[in-house]
């Protein structure tokens, strides 16, 4: 870029932008983890932990997406297909479980399967 563009670009305000590297997404990746994991062992409702463990498997996910695009590769564009589909699963397992403690004791603490046994 010449002077007179850098100065243009500069006065209005616009800055080059950095391209998106392998770091960005796992840095993404890992905050999305983390907040899936701090959700997760925080709180006792079993829908927000229900969507606190999909947020870590969509963490997964793009992890897997952006080490496929670094190595040009699509190995990981079909573990994240599995990856979904074990979601899937676990997404129609939880529900029904949800739905059989919501009708067997009226609540959805985590606290309430222990009382579940027998």
């Amino acid at each position: 870029m010449t002077t007179l563009e850098l100065t243009t670009l500069a006065q209005s305000g616009a800055e080059a932008l950095a391209p998106i590297t392998l770091y960005h997404y796992l840095f993404v990746s890992a905050v999305m983890f983390a907040i899936g994991v701090i959700g997760f062992l925080s709180r006792r409702n079993m829908i927000i932990m229900f969507l606190c463990t999909e947020i870590m498997f969509q963490a997964a996910g793009l992890a897997l997406i952006a080490f496929s695009r670094l190595h040009f590769n699509h190995s990981g564009d079909v573990f994240v297909i599995i990856v979904l589909t074990v979601a899937a699963a676990e997404a129609a397992l939880a529900l029904g479980l949800v739905v059989y403690l919501f009708r067997r004791k009226g609540s959805l603490d985590a606290l309430q399967w222990a009382q579940l046994s027998g």
